[in-house]
């Protein structure tokens, strides 16, 4: 039952994952489209926060899956 649910958990993260950064990307965009000589913040600001996204998606999986 363990198993079942750590695969659940990490499932959701994933998936959390993937929607914050669509998110972000889609917004960007939007952004980049209004203000086309702020690309080069924008961009920098959108890679870091797709970084902290996966580093809290990556510590969900790995502690749904030793935190049994």
């Amino acid at each position: 039952m363990t198993g079942t649910l750590a695969a659940l958990g990490a499932g959701l993260a994933v998936i959390g994952a993937g929607i914050g950064i669509g998110n972000i990307g889609a917004k960007a965009m939007e952004a980049i489209a209004r203000q086309p000589e702020a690309v080069g913040d924008i961009r920098a600001n959108m890679i870091l926060m797709a970084a902290l996204i996966e580093g809290a998606a990556l510590i969900a999986i790995i502690l749904s899956i030793f935190v049994q």
